[in-house]
């Protein structure tokens, strides 16, 4: 195994942030030429304040504002004149997240062309920037290259790697018109539950750091060169400050440590990223010590841009806020938060509400709640981010050297940087009997519901926010599966590969390679209570079944996090942690098999970046024999290596006990390996992956909707005339035969209902044979309270006897024939609380 790789050393001055760049002549915007950023500091400085002079206060105001395309049109760009925008994870050009580029770069036109034209006030315009999450490539565009996600890449311990992929990131960015992206993530996660664990490069400060520079160099380019924030690159944030992978596995939580070990660990990618000049950073949703960090000038003003030294970093860029995280900080609204703009936010990304906290914000720095020099240094550093930038020099998106080229989308060099990346990312966990590399001209055998699904194996942000869904195979024209992968391979030497989910077959493979793992997820929907896999053991059983006819088996393990999977490394000769690859599944195969002639193709090199669970609890970290690892940080086999592993124990250590309380649909998600359906009477079910989807008639629609966080929530609206069903279903038989127990539901009553509505939990019956619903009458329960969220409980003692409710596979049911919009957060059996339905009385 090899050591991580030290942050690289980097010049005083430039640790400083004190960068001495030549001057050059603005680019012609039809070449590659140095941008503005190559004029030294003070005359961006110089610059940025003479354009300040001239502005008026609504102008200033506007340049604070970030709102959502899906939330405002090119009339109110003209209108307001947005200092920026964003499309966020499902705000594709028109709502349609599947748009061709073309339509990406006649927005940017769109917007650009409305925020440059004359202003009645005879002012002189100001460009508008727009910023996507690009986190794994540019990950919202059909047909882009897709690179492993960041969890990957610092198991590849490569900073030119990283280099590479961010300025080919950049590129494909620079093709669809686009200014501004919201990467690299530079948490450093300290424990895995969180749902972004796979953004972050890894657990320890120094592979976090190793990395952060690099991926903000390739996305920006090298200070001080020819090429930095040319017409090929963009701006880069940094995020997200500060302490975000500190929150004991939740999101949005709360990172306790002293101003010591925030610096020491939370700020060390922050370190070298501001070294590299990157232009932005964003704030974190999370607290440090109980403070919301939208509104912590201690750390979001003192300490980002104080002197370089203990108790400072040095940052002169500007500070942009996260999805309404403004809102959280106390005090204050998403419509309405001088307060975080007081301790240090220059923008605020206000998806919907922007136009009433334009008119709040006005008001705020009229009565000087916000003073006039807090706004004018926002919107100083705001366009100083514009002129290093270039875009008053850079002109109309479509004008741009790179604008429409999709040629460079997917193009045959970024496509091999990616397998390359992937090969560099995979980390060989089990080789027992050297069983890898395989001969490739043999009989494979491909199973497991990853094999031979894209979405599956790129994760989260890819096309939509969660990714997953409903994407198929015709989303990602230029990527290949992993199946594909392996069977270029293995035919191309003469041997034959057969693609079968459930391992079954009829002629006897020489070998099985089992793909499996978690589906996709983003942000605090891929939160989990705790880090065992869940499939209801459908792969495990997959391997038995094919070792015990004599085959032997490989695993490649498709997730986000490493995850306790002690049954399954069980199960296989071989296991391979894949994390998440992205679109080039035969990066796979590269891996997993010889030269044709029996030679090494490639070796593994690839290391964990995060600890390996031996439990379903996180391990202690940097504790050396803590019983809780498996295989420790920096662990990864290579060929050579005769390192036996297994037996494992495949129980949960003792005091690993989760809690009673069952989460059905918590405002994460659903739990792991649980599923959602949405069925019409008469009609098989369709099941729900993503937040969103209708019944088979469309009679039920369902989309996410927003109560405390992003999409923590679900609309479910029934349009009536046939009897539509949202059902979750579970991986396992629960037991819900306990004494006090209800299914409790946090709605809000959208539009009240016209017919009978049902709610329950549907049991098996015996010998595993489904069975009716068990259900009972909640209209009046959903008939007031219109508008408000509550919470209601439906007592499981309603719903039948205990033996009925002692096998139960769908803990949720709701149904009805009429019409009805119903909101619904964070559904789970645990006691009563709330209004209580009425039993219905029992026949004497």
């Amino acid at each position: 195994m090899r050591k991580a790789t030290l942050v690289r050393r980097l010049p005083l001055l430039a640790l400083c942030g004190i960068l001495t760049v030549g001057s050059a002549a603005p680019p012609s915007p039809n070449a590659i030429a140095p941008s503005a950023a190559q004029t030294a500091p003070s005359d961006l400085d110089a610059r940025a304040e003479a354009i300040l002079a001239g502005m008026s206060l609504d102008q200033k105001i506007a340049q604070v504002i970030m709102p959502d395309t899906a939330s405002f049109s090119a009339a109110d760009m003209a209108q307001y004149r947005f200092g920026s925008y964003l499309s966020g994870g499902n705000s594709g050009p028109g709502g349609d997240e599947r748009a061709p580029p073309a339509r990406w770069l006649a927005l940017a036109d769109a917007n650009w062309d409305a925020a440059m034209a004359a202003r009645a006030d005879g002012r002189t315009p100001i460009p508008t920037l727009w910023a996507v999450d690009a986190l794994h490539g540019h990950n919202n565009i059909v047909g882009a290259t897709l690179f492993p996600h960041n969890i990957g890449l610092g198991a590849t311990r490569d900073p030119e790697l990283v280099r590479a992929i961010g300025a080919a990131t950049a590129a494909e960015i620079a093709v669809t018109g686009i200014d501004w992206t919201f990467a690299p993530t530079l948490a450093v996660v300290r424990d895995p539950r969180w749902g972004r664990t796979y953004e972050s490069y890894g657990e320890r400060p120094d592979v976090v750091a190793s990395m952060a520079g690099a991926m903000v160099e390739g996305l920006q380019g090298t200070p001080g060169t020819p090429g930095f924030l040319g017409p090929d690159k963009v701006i880069a944030t940094a995020k997200h400050f500060l302490g975000d992978g500190g929150t004991g596995g939740k999101d949005q939580g709360n990172t306790v440590a002293s101003e010591a070990d925030l610096r020491r660990i939370h700020a060390a990618g922050y370190i070298p990223a501001i070294a590299a000049d990157v232009q932005t950073v964003m704030a974190s949703f999370s607290s440090v010590n109980g403070v919301k960090q939208h509104g912590d000038k201690a750390h979001l003003t003192d300490f980002l841009r104080g002197p370089v030294g203990p108790k400072g970093l040095g940052f002169n860029g500007l500070v942009v806020g996260d999805w309404n995280g403004h809102g959280q900080v106390p005090g204050c609204s998403v419509e309405s938060c001088a307060a975080s703009f007081n301790a240090g936010l220059d923008i605020f990304m206000v998806p919907e509400a922007w136009k009433a906290l334009l008119a709040s914000t006005t008001a705020q720095v009229k009565s000087s709640e916000i003073s006039m020099a807090r706004l004018d240094e926002a919107v100083r550093r705001i366009l100083r981010v514009k002129l290093a930038a270039g875009v008053f020099e850079k002109g109309r998106p479509s004008s741009r050297p790179l604008a429409g080229k999709v040629e460079l989308l997917a193009s045959a060099e970024h496509r091999t940087l990616a397998r390359r990346a992937v090969r560099e990312s995979l980390v060989l966990l089990k080789n027992n009997g050297n069983l890898l590399p395989l001969k490739p001209a043999q009989r494979v055998l491909v199973a497991g519901d990853g094999a031979d699904n894209i979405a599956m194996q790129a994760g989260g942000w890819t096309i939509s926010w969660q990714g997953g869904g409903d994407l198929t195979r015709s989303d990602f024209p230029r990527a290949q599966s992993i199946y594909d992968g392996i069977a270029e391979t293995v035919r191309a030497a003469g041997g034959t590969a057969m693609l079968s989910s459930d391992g079954s077959f009829t002629a006897k493979p020489d070998v099985a390679i089992v793909v499996f793992g978690e589906k996709p997820y983003a942000e605090f929907m891929g939160d989990v209570d705790t880090l065992e896999f869940h499939d209801d053991y459908k792969s495990y059983k997959t391997m038995q079944r094919l070792r015990a006819a004599g085959v032997p088996v490989v695993a490649v393990f498709l997730s986000g996090r490493p995850m306790w999977v002690n049954p399954e490394i069980n199960a296989a000769d071989a296991f391979v942690a894949a994390f998440l690859p992205g679109g080039e599944g035969g990066g796979i195969a590269d891996m997993l098999f010889a030269k044709p002639d029996g030679g090494v193709a490639h070796d593994f090199r690839g290391t964990l970046s995060f600890t390996w669970p031996n439990g379903p609890m996180p391990p202690k970290l940097d504790t050396p024999r803590d019983p809780g690892t498996l295989f420790p940080f920096g662990y990864g086999l290579r060929f050579a290596d005769h390192t036996l592993v297994g037996p494992l124990r495949e129980t949960a250590p003792a005091g690993q006990i989760i809690s009673s309380r069952i989460a059905v649909l918590g405002r994460t998600g659903l739990p792991a390996g649980w599923n959602m359906s949405l069925a019409d009477a008469g009609a098989p079910p369709v099941p729900i992956s993503s937040n969103a989807g209708q019944s088979p008639s469309g009679a039920l629609v369902l989309r996410g909707l927003d109560r405390d966080r992003q999409e923590d929530a679900r609309l479910a609206i029934w349009r009536g005339g046939t009897m539509a069903r949202v059902a979750v279903s579970a991986p396992r038989l629960l037991d819900m035969s306990g004494p006090g127990q209800a299914l409790v539901i946090d709605l809000r009553v959208v539009a009240k209902p016209t017919g009978k509505v049902t709610i329950g939990v549907k049991p098996v019956a015996a010998g595993g044979k489904a069975s009716d619903a068990l259900l009972v009458d909640a209209t009046a329960l959903l008939s007031g309270g219109v508008g408000t969220w509550r919470t209601v409980s439906i007592p499981l003692r309603c719903l039948g006897s205990r033996t009925a409710l002692r096998a139960v596979d769908t803990p949720f049911v709701i149904e009805t024939a009429g019409r009805l919009s119903l909101a619904m957060s964070d559904i789970r059996i645990a006691p009563t609380t709330g209004r209580t339905v009425q039993c219905p009385r029992k026949a004497r």
